[in-house]
């Protein structure tokens, strides 16, 4: 019965606004930061209590647009991380959560922290607290902090969930990385042909007019494409960024699309076969976090699939569980999908026979990791000088056309 006054309390801290303050200590140095209080006295009564004088003590303003509040996979591989350190150091769950949940700065990430708080403060399992939140904590992570409740090893268990989120989150950013300087160079190109064709061509056009000679037919499409972009600009403009959207709603919602998507990208030259190794990538990383973790074989398998990132993987892996769950050896179901490398099948081969699986599927994530990293630096370096061959050609297209007729007419003369 204790605890509820303790929650309806930490609750009523929540909901007060925050101050920003700016004082002196006893040093006389200027120092400033933020507290949460009913009101400025209180705030001003705070900062005496900790020495502070206050100078000025003002409410923050709550921002029009929260776009960077949002929870974050790096916030959640950020508070695993913390939450293991201080469980390693004896903090008892509740402290610990309490402690991580304070000192975050992140509105939404310090709401959700404090909500897991309140359910374990309350008898809540801390699987089941997370549980509760699957957006940001799903059935894997939830899968391990089970495990290590019930081994009574959690902090062993938190530190294999951190160290797995670290190297699924490097290994998106490489990906990320290898797809976003063709995309910004791309944008650009579009950018400045849109400009060229709507702003620059048009000044050219009534010059050649006053000139009254036949113009030369790539002067002559230029100049077309040019008043197709003056009449129909908005559709050219937001044209795009409409089937962005709408390509990225449809993959969301449409399962076909997306199963059709994913099988698509796997064959397009570099992008899929780094794709397929992110894959295998994550494939290991996953199932050897989880098998170590003492998760059951065919139940890991199962948050495995989609741990993969792509369709065609999710569906051999959920086949693959299939057959091990009657009995078949994992390393024989994976050379039966075909699509795992033969270095894979055979270390994971040698895993089962010799009792460490776990062991040999990190060794197989290891090497993976580094070859995206390796392909992802090979497509940067290879993209790089395609790219601006292509942004030089469009834009050299557009100014060779213009000034033909004016070599034409300097010939003449």
């Amino acid at each position: 019965m204790a605890k509820q006054p303790t929650l309806a309390k930490a609750k009523k801290k929540e909901d007060e606004p925050t101050f920003k303050w700016e004082g002196t200590d006893k040093r006389g140095t200027r120092v400033k930061g933020e507290l949460r209080g009913a009101n400025q006295n209180m705030i001003k009564a705070e900062l005496r209590r900790q020495g502070i004088i206050p100078l000025q003590v003002r409410k923050k303003a709550k921002p029009l647009f929260n776009f960077g509040d949002a929870v974050k996979p790096k916030d959640i591989m950020l508070f695993s991380r913390q939450l293991c350190t201080m469980l390693g150091a004896g903090i008892a769950v509740v402290q610990a959560l309490d402690m991580v949940g304070h000192s975050n700065r992140k509105p939404k990430v310090k709401e959700l922290i404090l909500s897991i708080k309140a359910d374990v403060e309350s008898g809540t399992a801390l699987s089941k607290a997370m549980g509760k939140h699957h957006v940001h904590f799903n059935d894997l992570y939830c899968s391990l902090v089970h495990a290590g409740e019930e081994a009574g090893v959690l902090e062993v268990l938190l530190d294999k969930v951190a160290t797995y989120l670290e190297k699924t989150e490097a290994l998106k950013a490489k990906v990320k990385k290898a797809l976003t300087y063709p995309a910004i160079v791309l944008v650009f190109a579009f950018v400045v042909t849109a400009v060229l064709l709507i702003f620059v061509i048009p000044t050219f056009d009534d010059l050649f007019k006053s000139f009254g000679a036949e113009l030369p037919a790539l002067t002559r499409a230029v100049i077309d494409l040019s008043k197709v972009f003056q009449e129909y600009w908005y559709l050219i403009i937001f044209g795009p960024v409409v089937a962005i959207v709408g390509f990225l709603e449809a993959r969301k919602r449409s399962r076909t699309f997306y199963q059709w998507l994913d099988r698509m990208v796997l064959q397009i030259p570099l992008i899929g076969d780094l794709v397929a190794t992110s894959a295998n990538a994550r494939f290991a990383r996953t199932l050897s976090t989880l098998f170590n973790g003492g998760v059951p074989l065919v139940d890991a398998m199962l948050s495995v699939a989609g741990a993969t990132g792509n369709y065609v993987y999710e569906k051999a892996v959920l086949d693959m569980r299939e057959a091990v769950s009657i009995g078949q050896q994992l390393n024989f179901a994976m050379r039966q999908s075909s699509l795992f490398p033969d270095m894979v099948v055979q270390m994971v081969a040698i895993g089962e026979e010799a009792g460490s699986l776990g062991d040999m599927l990190a060794k197989v994530a290891d090497f993976y990791e580094a070859e995206v990293d390796q392909k992802v630096d090979t497509l940067t370096t290879m993209i790089e000088p395609l790219l601006m061959a292509f942004l030089a050609g469009v834009v050299g297209t557009l100014v060779v056309s213009m000034y033909l007729p004016i070599f034409k007419l300097a010939a003449a003369v």
